[in-house]
């Protein structure tokens, strides 16, 4: 597996995912170092969440049309501009909201212009794609849980801009690696050029294929019908209710032993997927899920920190098994030709909604409280599982060689 082409494709996305890992705690220790509160921080983020998520499908299109690999080493570069500019913000100490904003919404363009490449190179760097994943599923846990502790001490030692700066650097690595790798020929398609490809079909016909190929595919789009709802009634509420029942009662070191519980079991979750083939990837993947319910429900039965980072253990174990699952059957049962596109409508549909339960996870604590809330997201969590198990069509999705 490790050719030269995974090698550069491993080395830039675990590169970048260690510094988007850093990123929350820079922008947060930063704002709030320059006067700014806990609101602003979360305008800050949104303006990333809001860009992606809008223009991921039109990202989807051009990888499609063009070179995915050229439009990822583009976002790549352009945020190396973008963190640069952020990083000379902090040091000169003349840091302004909107300014900030407008980074993060940049940022957000150039990551909707980024994914849908993702899920086109791996079958063409890898002649095992669920190894592939996951590997690289492990590999970004072990980043997401190194990074917060670097970015950390870059803060105690600089400021947020020494964060800043070090992100820009892994973008410049990630654009490096990307530049040297070579991909397999390209398709027909895209052999043909775009201004071939442009004349026989427009961009808004090329935005209706995918979409046409999107629905056309039962066990995709029950998947993300059902993912939304996932991400409004847990995903969305769990991360900051969690944060909000345990940092009060035990404090930072008990929510930091959580979350490198979790972090810990995305990475075994990573390597169990990578030796664990079921012959239906999808209900293997469901089945495992069921482990997740253990996170909102431990929290919400206030149970000894011991138990609850047990409990997020197996939780991450189980997330990522099923990540590793459903990347694995979106890259080996889509065709090249439509893949970033398709990837790129899967993708919208399950972040659109993710800040939408952030959102709501505040007023429905303060309507039913935040235990209550956590616990119904534990229940919430095994209808997911019991309703992508009842669907034939994901259920019954056999696996494809790759």
């Amino acid at each position: 597996m490790w050719s030269r082409g995974f090698t550069l494709y491993f080395t830039a996305r675990s590169v970048a995912m260690l510094g988007d890992s850093m990123l929350p705690v820079a922008l947060s220790a930063g704002l709030l170092q320059h006067g700014y509160g806990a609101g602003d921080i979360g305008y800050a983020m949104a303006s990333f969440t809001a860009c992606f998520a809008g223009l991921v499908v039109l990202g989807g299109v051009f990888a499609d049309r063009f070179s995915a690999r050229g439009l990822m080493i583009g976002a790549d570069l352009v945020r190396v501009g973008t963190q640069s500019l952020a990083a000379w913000l902090f040091f000169s100490g003349h840091v302004v909201l909107w300014q900030i904003c407008l980074i993060g919404a940049v940022n957000g363009v150039a990551g909707a212009m980024f994914q849908p490449g993702v899920a086109s190179t791996v079958p063409q760097v890898a002649r095992d794609v669920q190894e592939a994943n996951g590997v690289v599923r492990t590999a970004e846990s072990l980043m997401a849980l190194a990074g917060p502790a670097l970015a950390g001490v870059l803060v105690a030692f600089t400021s947020a801009g020494g964060v800043f700066a070090a992100h820009a650097g892994t973008y410049a690595v990630s654009a490096v690696c990307l530049l040297l790798l070579r991909l397999p020929g390209p398709t027909a398609r895209t052999a043909r050029g775009p201004r071939d490809a442009a004349a026989r079909s427009g961009f808004r016909a090329d935005l209706v294929e995918g979409w046409r190929e999107f629905r056309a595919r039962t066990w995709m789009w029950s998947v993300i019908v059902i993912w939304m709802g996932f991400m409004i009634l847990v995903m969305g509420p769990v991360t900051p209710l969690a944060a909000g029942e345990i940092l009060p009662a035990h404090g930072p070191k008990a929510y930091g032993l959580v979350s490198s519980a979790l972090g810990a079991g995305t990475a075994l979750g990573g390597l169990l997927a990578i030796r664990v083939r079921p012959a239906r990837p999808l209900r293997g993947g469901a089945v495992a899920l069921f482990g997740f319910a253990l996170y909102p429900a431990a929290v919400g039965a206030g149970l000894p920190v011991p138990a609850v980072a047990a409990a997020v253990l197996v939780a991450g174990t189980a997330w990522a098994f099923w990540s590793v699952m459903w990347a694995t059957s979106v890259q080996t049962q889509v065709p090249g030709e439509i893949l970033n596109r398709i990837h790129a409508y899967e993708v919208a549909g399950s972040v659109a909604m993710l800040p939408v339960g952030q959102a709501l996870a505040g007023p429905a604590a303060g309507v039913f409280g935040a235990r209550p809330v956590l616990l119904a997201g534990g229940a919430v969590t095994l209808l997911v599982c019991v309703a992508l198990l009842a669907v034939p069509a994901v259920r019954d999705l056999g696996r494809k060689s790759g």
